[in-house]
């Protein structure tokens, strides 16, 4: 398998604007059930497996865990702010730095698995509730030079907890390290 093929085992995200509302329940379906789906997944991994890899220089399935825990958070946060805001620019972060954290390395996922569980819930909650209209509400990212319609991140955001759950599956079926 080619380290493309290792990076991104779904295939790369697809911009999409202008989702239909059967289009978003799906999306937001896909990231209300994502934290069973997870949770099911890593609980019975032992804490060797835990620091295994997916890839030549990846993350391990640990820091893959608590990653998910700091970008749905963010991502979560800046959902809010397009809603309360007039199309704020939100604040990036270094996603390997914070994995390189002791918090975001730790063998202990639970902590973060507790979190995705509460923002997930939260979360859907949340969008769920929004009109039509305020899916087409935007954020600036500063860093990439890009608004992020709400539609657009809530696909890409259901698109990240399947991409993550495939370099986990992939993790334990063949683990690089």
């Amino acid at each position: 398998m080619n380290l493309d093929q290792l990076k991104y085992p779904i295939g790369k995200f697809e911009w999409v604007v202008g989702l239909s509302q059967e289009a978003l329940k799906k999306q937001i379906q896909t990231l209300r059930s994502f934290p069973r789906e997870l949770t099911e997944l890593v609980t019975p991994i032992s804490d060797d497996m835990l620091q295994k890899r997916y890839r030549p220089d990846g993350w391990t399935i640990a820091q893959v865990v608590h990653h998910i825990a700091d970008s749905h958070s963010h991502s979560y946060l800046r959902c809010k702010h397009a809603i309360l805001e007039d199309t704020p620019d939100i604040k990036d972060y270094n996603e390997d730095d914070w994995a390189n954290l002791t918090d975001g390395s730790s063998i202990d996922i639970q902590p973060s698995l507790l979190m995705i569980q509460g923002i997930h819930l939260r979360w859907a909650m949340f969008l769920e509730q929004l009109k039509e209209t305020d899916f087409k509400k935007t954020y600036f990212h500063p860093q990439r030079g890009k608004h992020y319609p709400l539609d657009t991140t809530t696909a890409l955001y259901a698109w990240h907890c399947k991409h993550h759950l495939a370099h986990i599956k992939s993790t334990l079926l063949q683990p690089y390290e």
